[in-house]
Parts: C-alpha cells; structure tokens; sequence
C-alpha cells in the first residue's frame, strides 16, 4: 500500500476562508508599532497585519503581548512570531471554551468547569479550581484592569465572582441581574465593565461598589460580542447581536447612536476597536473579516477593508484564463467570487444574483424576495471579455440564465430565456446545463425540457434552437461546443449523444449510450469527450471519429465533477465516495487515487498544468493541490486492482512543503531507475551510444588534418621544461619508481622499440580464447585519430601481423552477428579496407573472412531495407490518405 505523500498530487494550500465561529483577537507589537488581527480559521491561525495548523478546528483564540494561543478540544498551543507553536499545555479533560492571558499566565476554562491557570514558559499548572455547574458554570472571563491577580468570572446562571488567583480566594460573588453572562469587557474607565446577557441586555457595571451604571437593551437576541472605542473623544460602545447586526450606544447621552445593519450574514463573533483609532474590526462564521471606519455623519461606519469569501459552501468552480490565476467559485449563497491562487488582495466577488437589482438594493439583504438561487454551472471565456459579459450561468430551479462580467465584477446586462416563456415562467422547466464558445460570442443553453438553445452574449438576442422543437426527449444533461465552433454536442437523460453543425443547427450524428449519462466535459484542443453516467462508470469519446476509445469503472458513488489536464493525457474525477482518481488515457488505467474526509463536489485543473482544485462538501474552502509530476519523480504505472487508496488530511491555510517521504525507508520498488540494456533483443539491430563526431569522420582524416595544419610551424621553446619519463608506446604512461631505477643499463633493448600497443594485445589473445568484447570496448574509449594509429599498427610493415589482421576481421563479424554496435563496425570495416586494400588483396586466409563479411552486411542490409521500407510506406499513406 502506498505511503501518504506518495501520489500524483500533494496538498498544498485553501483559498476563500477567512474566518469562522471563534471571535478574532487584536494584539499590539510593541517593536513593530502595529496592531494586527489574529483569526482562527478551520486548523490554522491568520494574522493580518498565517500559522502551522494544528491537527483539530480551532474552538477558542487568545493573544498577549508576546503569544497566540488557540485550543482545540482540551489541549491548549501557544504560537510564537505568529508561525510555530511553542508550548503545549494538557491536562484538561473537556473541549476549552474560555482563555484569557494574565501576564506570566494563561487561564482556561473547559465545558466540565474546570478552570486551570498555566505558567506560560514552564507549561505547569499554577492553579486549578473545580467549579460546581448547578450553581456556577462559568460562561465568561475577563481580568479587569488594574486588578492586581484576580479574575471576573460569569455564569450561566446570571451570578458574578471575583477570585484572586494568587492566593486562591473567592474576594467578592456579585448577584446578577436574572440572566445568562455571555461575554464582558473592560470599559476604558477603571473598575468598570459591561455585561453581557443572553436577554439582550447590557450592563455597564462598577465592580468597585457593585453599582450599575447604565443598563441598555438590544432587540436581536442575547449579547454576542462588545467593545469600546477608546482615546479618540467618542464615547461609544458597539454591540453585537446573533442576526449580524451592530448597535452603537452613545455612553454620554445613554442611548443608541446609530445601528448598523446586515454587517455580517450571520452572528457577529468578535468586534474589537482599534486603540485610538475609528476603526472597528468585526468577524463572523459568514467567513468574513471586515474593518469599519467611522469617518461619515451619523456616526454609523463603512466598510473599509474586507476579508471575505463564500458564507455557504461552493458548488462549482472552474479555472478562469489561461494563466492560472484565477478560479471562478459559484456558492450555495448565490454569489459568483473569483479567488486568485497568487494573493488574497485579487480576489473579487462578482456578487448575488438578482432579478432586478434596482429593487434588490432597496429592500437590504434579509428581505431580498429579488434574489436568485444559487448557480448550479457555468462557463466563462477571456475572448472579449472586455467588449461584453464573459460568463453564462444556469441558476438551481431557474428557467432564466444570466450573464456576468468578470471586469465590471458584476451581474452582466442579459438574462436569457427562451422567448415563448417570456410572458409566463413555467416552474418544471429550467436550465440544466451551459456552455460558451471558444470566441466568446455565442452562449448555447440546454433546459430539462430537452430544448437547446443559442444566444449572442453582446445583444442578448436569441440565435436558433437544435432540433424543430427539442433536441432530446430527456432532460439535457450536457452542452458543449467544439473549439472551432464546426460542432455542439448535446446529452440527453433518455441516454441519446447527439452531434449538431453549429451554424445551420442540422443533426449530423446521434449515438446510443449504455447508461443515461450524469455529465459531459470536452477538451477542446485534442477533441476528446468525457461522458459520466449514472451507473458510476466514465466513457472517453474521441469526437473525430464519434467513437468511445475508453471505457473507466471503479467509481462507487455518483460523479460529481471531471477535468482534463491542459495536455489531455489525463482525466481527473472526483465521485460521492469521497474518491479523486486520476485516469491514464493513452494507456487506460487507473493511475492516482486518494480518499478525502468530504467528497469534492467540483474539480477543475489549472491551464498550466499546476495545481488541481476541488471543493468539498459542506466546506467553505476550494483546495489546492500541487501537481508533484512537475517538480519530483512520481510512478505513473497502473495501479493493481486491489490498490486501496488512503486518507489524505485537506490543504490547510498554510503553503506546505512537500515532505520527501523517501527517508529511511526501503525505496519503492516502482521507483527503481531503469537502466537500458546494451541491446534489447537479439532480432533487433542496435546503434551504439557513441557520438558522431567518435566514428563518422573516419574517412575522412586526412583532410580533416589538411584544413587543421598549422600555417607556421610551432616555436621551440628556448629551455626545454622537465619531462617525467614515459614507458614509449601509442599511450602515453608515466613510468612508476621502480620501474626508473631498473632503465639504467647501457645495452639497447631492441624489443622495446616494437612496443606492442593494449589493442594489439587485446586482438593477439582473442584468437584463442574467441572472446572479442575487451579489444572492442578499447576501440570504442579511442578518438578517430587513435582509431586510425592502431588500425595502421595492424599491418606487417606497421609492426602488426597477418593473424592479428584476421582476428580484428573476425572482432568485426562478430559484431555483426550480434547486430549491436552497428555503425561502428562500418564504420571501422571501411577504414581498415581503405588503409590495407593491397594486403588484404593478396592474403588468402584474409580475403577467405572478408568475402563471409560480406555475406553477413549483405543479410543485415536486406533485413533493414525492408523494414525501413514498410515505415516509408505507411508514413506515406498516413500523410495522404483522406481518414
């Protein structure tokens, strides 16, 4: 079974979250001058101005000076210069649901009501207090200012206590006012705090003499988040409520100054007022962050910086371009956003659907009756999208299609319908499916009803429709248009493919499925067409010749999406088994599986070849995952029918590395290097690897020597430098020590002069022993001009012999018997013929070898004439041939 991180694709990082149910902090670095905003967001921390993530969602987020802390569960991380976690305290036994740093200490308290206080460097608990819950289940902490070791401590039960951590003593038990305490806050005043309540209500408190200030009520529900704008002269409370919406109280006149509507989807997390600054920053589980300024008349604030992505989970995405940039997400929150794969700050949102949005402007969000549903699918095309609207959706339901334009980052000018609807709205008819031209001229839309329509995207105007009434009796579960507009491809439920003349909207072709199919994806630079079907298996159409060329089962739950890889050698699916498989065309097989926790509703694959994006299930987040094909060695062989693909945990916020997986472990059997044989069948003629430059100029030396000669002879040196002494031969070697000391005698050795050269040596024993791979690996190590020296030192009046003569004859048939190293032994034959013609001619036993030579070269030449001329003729015939 295959180890995680060993697959095509590795996780690499999410897009789109920005925040969750967990109020956000703010935190001043002192170094820095700065403040910066820390949100939990899924496993990780985001600090504005991203961290590890942990192994859990994030349920509770604290900040001092120096340190983030975030718990999951019951165990409690502090992060250090915003990345790496630091310290790690366990001893909880429940979820923690409370903290609060308190100078060299943090308190947590979990839902059992066990509250701990953690010296921070040495991760010991300092103290530990058991609360009872029938009579106080803490619901809200806080430190009041200037209160030297002690704690403010809420209840559900509506009760106040002040403790003293120090030494471990309850100093003061407030009654309450009859409600639950969710949250406090320390008012800029010293001794004083508001109070929270589950009744709406907020008290503004004097802990010093227990006497209620100010008392104020909010008509949204309990209390969820407040605070205080401080040192800029307005004394101003905000409070947030679980709908999203803020109110702002005006503490000198002891009323509500302004409210602010609608800041968020759903209920306000965290609010927090940036120390003297009109800033307030407020965040939501509508996976928004946003900055308020409150720089206009009224007092009420606007949006000045935003974080925000889809608040329900997307349903389709697509790369949009051709850069890889961008990716276009649909919502079930009925809003269109483009999120960039490069930084957060070109991320658009393209808005929500809306039948007139005169109207829907007017009437706010809540009570928005103009809203459209969510879109189901889309196209989009670059192709004049600054002339016109770019893309086309169909919406959930919706017999109305829309346009929208990627540069205005708005609802486009058109709303396209079929005009016998355009009195009445029919409500078992709708959309189902889109698809835009590759010039971005043209929309062609397919309805449940079976009809098939064709809109110009700048007027609007309705173009045609394919069929006299309707292009299938089914439902339309596909449309797609070629890339040179020749062709539109229709799928039907009743399990018909229909292929249609773009222009005249005749019926060319019409095919039988074997199931009804679910969806349809075409490639339109190769031309292939992946068809899904409801029994879970995938079909590859080649749509030249209209046939299926691949068939792919495996999948065990519905497909949800498909994607070819910009090259289209691969397609990528994803299933309601919680599968993304990877599908091999050229070979057909199954190459890449991995499991997800959730099933990936969409996939798209970027033009570039980079990265594959999905979104999941009840997931806010589209995933990246980086295509290692690209970057490292992975197996792309098939993998065995009983592969059982494992759990790989989603992308976090973070970019992560790659791990090299490889370690210690014994490599991977499918990873060995593969290493060429010198010759892979016997049958087969093989070159040599040598370069050309090695044999082809053999020839040739003389005049190669002629062009390369020196025009004036080479100056003497005046003193001759010192040599090493060499043992006299064709290759230079220096002689060893004690070789020197025996060169002393005075007599001449003749026999050294007749130096015998390794090659000479090599072809002499070869004779006997009939082995000739060691002379010709020799012959192979030399240049053409060494060549050509040994060649010559063959010959008698060159010191060589006439046996030596036959056995480099013999080394050269049996070269070519074992058909390897082919264009050597011409080219070495043809040299040794050119220099020793007379000798060879007037040699018996030689010209006996030379003439069964030739026999073999003229064997192996009719063999390779003939196969070089079966090639010729089917290149030929595929260059001409009308198929």
């Amino acid at each position: 079974m295959a180890r995680e991180g060993a697959g095509l694709f590795a996780a690499f990082r999410v897009l789109g979250r920005f925040s969750g149910h967990v109020p956000h902090v703010l935190r001043y670095h002192g170094r820095h001058r700065e403040f910066y905003v820390a949100v939990a967001v899924g496993r990780s921390v985001h600090t504005y101005n991203v961290s590890n993530n942990l192994p859990q969602d994030i349920t509770c987020l604290a900040a001092d000076r120096m340190l983030i802390f975030a718990s999951y569960d019951n165990i409690l991380h502090a992060f250090a210069r915003n990345k790496e976690v630091v310290h790690t305290y366990e001893g909880h036994k429940a979820r923690i649901h409370l903290l609060q740093p308190f100078g060299d200490h943090v308190i947590s308290v979990d839902v059992s009501n066990v509250l701990i206080v953690w010296n921070i460097q040495s991760e010991e608990e300092y103290l530990q207090i058991d609360f009872d819950k029938a009579t106080f289940a803490v619901s809200a902490l806080l430190h009041p200012s200037t209160y030297l070791n002690k704690i403010l401590l809420g209840s559900e039960q509506g009760s106040l206590q002040l403790w003293n951590i120090r030494s471990n003593k309850l100093l003061y038990s407030f009654p309450g006012w009859g409600s639950e305490v969710t949250t406090l806050e320390q008012a800029p005043a010293v001794d004083v705090v508001a109070v929270g309540l589950v009744s709406g209500h907020i008290i503004v408190h004097n802990i010093k003499f227990d006497e209620t200030l100010m008392k104020f009520q909010q008509d949204w529900g309990p209390i969820t988040a407040i605070s205080f704008r401080t040192a800029d002269g307005h004394p101003v409370m905000a409070a947030g409520s679980p709908v999203g919406h803020i109110a702002l109280w005006d503490l000198e006149e002891k009323k509500v100054m302004c409210q602010m509507q609608d800041a968020h989807s759903t209920a306000i997390a965290g609010m927090s007022f940036v120390p003297g600054e009109p800033l307030l920053i407020t965040n939501g589980a509508d996976n928004a962050l946003r900055v308020w300024i409150f720089d206009g008349p009224g007092g009420a604030g606007r949006v000045l910086r935003s974080r925000m992505g889809h608040s329900a989970p997307p349903t389709k995405i697509r790369y949009h371009g051709i850069n890889g940039e961008q990716i276009l997400s649909a919502g079930q929150d009925g809003t269109l956003q483009s999120f960039s794969t490069v930084h957060e700050k070109f991320n658009k949102s393209l808005g929500r659907g809306s039948i007139n949005k005169k109207k829907s402007k007017k009437k706010g969000l809540k009570l928005d009756t103009m809203a459209l549903p969510p879109i189901t699918a889309f196209a989009s095309e670059v192709a004049h999208q600054s002339d016109w609207d770019g893309i086309i959706a169909c919406h959930q339901g919706y017999i109305t299609c829309t346009t929208w334009n990627y540069q205005k980052t708005s609802m486009g000018a058109h709303k396209l319908r079929p005009e016998e609807f355009s009195k009445h709205k029919p409500i078992d008819i709708y959309a189902t499916a889109v698809d835009i031209t590759s010039c971005g001229n043209f929309a062609v839309i397919g309805m449940s009803a079976g009809q098939v329509d064709v809109y110009n995207m700048q007027s609007g105007i309705h173009r045609g429709r394919y069929g006299k009434e309707k292009a299938h009796e089914g439902a339309v579960r596909g449309v797609v248009v070629d890339g040179l507009n020749q062709l539109v491809i229709t799928a039907g439920s009743e399990g018909l493919i229909k292929f249609w003349k773009f222009k005249t909207k005749d019926l060319v072709y019409s095919t039988e499925l074997s199931s009804p199919p679910s969806g349809i994806l075409l490639h339109r630079d190769s031309g292939i067409l992946g068809i899904a079907f409801d029994d879970f298996s995938i079909s590859v159409l080649d749509i030249e010749t209209r046939k299926i060329v691949r068939t792919f089962s495996g999948h065990h739950g519905q497909i949800n999406d498909m994607t070819f890889s910009p090259d289209g050698r691969w397609l990528i699916t994803s299933s309601m088994d919680c599968t993304i498989k990877t599908w091999d065309l050229p070979s057909g097989c199954l190459i890449d599986c991995f499991l997800v926790d959730s099933a990936a509703v969409s996939l798209t694959m970027s033009p570039t070849g980079d990265f594959l994006a999905s979104a999941h299930v009840d997931d806010l987040g589209i995933y990246l995952w980086s295509n290692r094909s690209l970057y490292s060695l992975v197996s792309l062989r098939p993998l065995p029918a009983d592969y059982e693909p494992f759990l790989v945990t989603l992308p976090s916020t973070c970019p992560m590395q790659d791990v090299d997986v490889s370690g210690d472990e014994e490599p991977c059997d499918e990873m060995i290097e593969y290493v060429s044989p010198e010759q892979l069948g016997e049958q087969l003629v093989t070159l040599s690897l040598l370069p050309e430059s090695r044999w082809k100029n053999l020839l040739n030396l003389e005049v190669i020597k002629k062009k390369n000669k020196p025009r004036e002879p080479p100056k003497v040196p005046k003193s001759a430098p010192f040599f090493i002494p060499t043992v006299p031969g064709l290759i230079p070697r220096y002689v060893p020590p004690e070789e020197e000391n025996d060169t002393q005698s005075k007599v001449v050795n003749l026999g050294v002069l007749a130096q015998k050269s390794d090659f000479y040596v090599h072809l002499e024993e070869a004779l006997n022993t009939n082995k000739y791979k060691a002379p010709l690996e020799l012959l192979k190590s030399l240049g053409p001009s060494n060549i050509e020296i040994e060649l010559r030192g063959l010959a008698p009046e060159g010191g060589g012999s006439m046996e030596v003569m036959l056995s480099f004859l013999r080394m050269i048939g049996m070269m070519l018997n074992k058909k390897y190293n082919f264009e050597l032994a011409q080219a070495y034959l043809a040299l040794f013929l050119k220099l020793h013609l007379k000798v060879l001619s007037s040699e018996p036993n030689l010209l006996e070898e030379l003439s069964k030579l030739s026999m073999q070269l003229e064997e192996t030449w009719i063999h390779l004439q003939a196969l070089f001329n079966q090639s010729l003729c089917v290149l030929t015939y595929m260059k001409s041939a009308l198929l």
